[in-house]
């Protein structure tokens, strides 16, 4: 069964830097989307960062899969990953069930 986990980022570099990077990013978000990685995501207010919840099999494959994020692989960010148990989840939510 896979597991929950929120990706927490933040940048380390002026908001143009992290503009610059933003479309290979998204296509990185989508592509992890697609293979069923990615839930959600989107930027924090005020935009220092965003978050994404990740499912995967163990917080190993996390990091794995967050490492490959172009902010990661071009040092404009850093991540705190939490493991999240959802207890409940209401209803347009069932995905996050793991």
């Amino acid at each position: 069964m896979a597991n929950i986990f929120i990706a927490s980022l933040s940048y380390t570099v002026p908001i143009e830097q992290i503009d610059d990077l933003l479309k290979p990013h998204l296509e990185w978000l989508q592509a992890g989307h697609k293979a069923g990685h990615f839930l959600a995501w989107g930027p924090k207010e005020p935009r220092d960062g965003g978050v994404i919840f990740v499912r995967a099999k163990d917080r190993a494959e996390a990091e794995r899969l967050l490492s490959s994020d172009p902010f990661m692989t071009n040092g404009v960010a850093t991540s705190e990953i939490i493991e999240w148990n959802p207890r409940f989840l209401g209803t347009g939510l069932e995905a996050f069930g793991g």
